[in-house]
């Protein structure tokens, strides 16, 4: 389901006072570990929390288990859990997946304080191996270099949805692998576009 952003206000309001914990978490936090930058801690309700929140929108019902992969200060798998918890949503597993010891920290203060059902597992994605239906990532490396770092966790079913920027179409081409893609429109970055890619395929 896409969205225009007026739409997606009035979908998380129900989640808004959770959403609101979150961002304090966050704003604390961000005083001694490096979560967002700096210069969008002013517009971090749109920069980070509705635009994480619109990939929760793109799932299908039957879609039980998701990764966040590089999850950094839980954008975007911090917000889809709360939205999933707050709006009774299909995922019955959140698995978060960070390497940074501090950020990891951090992630496990938002589970104990905001009381969500998720796990963060501390290590980098290529010593992982599961099979979840839906991989998200934000922020975390070109298209090409993704579809490495997942490589173990992908199967044809699995549906990975990847917000990108201006330089999207660049980053499509420079991948081998053959998949499906969608382009989708993000509504709070206009100069950028949520990837909706299924059917990936390693040689």
């Amino acid at each position: 389901m896409t969205l225009n952003k007026t739409e997606l206000e009035n979908k998380i309001k129900p989640a808004k006072p959770l959403l609101e914990h979150y961002v304090q978490l966050l704003l604390k936090w961000q005083k001694s570990v490096n979560l967002i930058s700096e210069n969008t801690i002013k517009d971090i309700w749109d920069r980070h929390i509705l635009d994480s929140a619109q990939l929760y929108f793109l799932l299908d019902s039957n879609q039980q288990f998701l990764m966040d992969v590089g999850s950094g200060g839980g954008l975007p798998a911090v917000v889809i859990a709360i939205l999933n918890q707050e709006l009774k949503g299909p995922l019955n597993r959140i698995v978060l997946v960070e390497s940074d010891l501090k950020k990891s920290l951090f992630l496990e203060e938002c589970k104990r304080n905001l009381s969500l059902n998720i796990e963060i597992i501390r290590d980098r994605i290529e010593n992982i191996s599961l099979k979840p239906d839906v991989i998200t990532a934000r922020a975390l490396a070109p298209l090409k270099d993704l579809f490495r770092l997942i490589q173990k966790n992908v199967s044809r079913e699995t549906f990975l949805l990847f917000p990108k920027g201006k330089n999207v179409d660049k980053e499509i081409e420079n991948v081998t692998n053959p998949f499906d893609c969608e382009k989708i429109t993000n509504v709070i970055n206009n100069e950028g576009c949520i990837l909706k890619i299924k059917g990936v395929h390693y040689e």
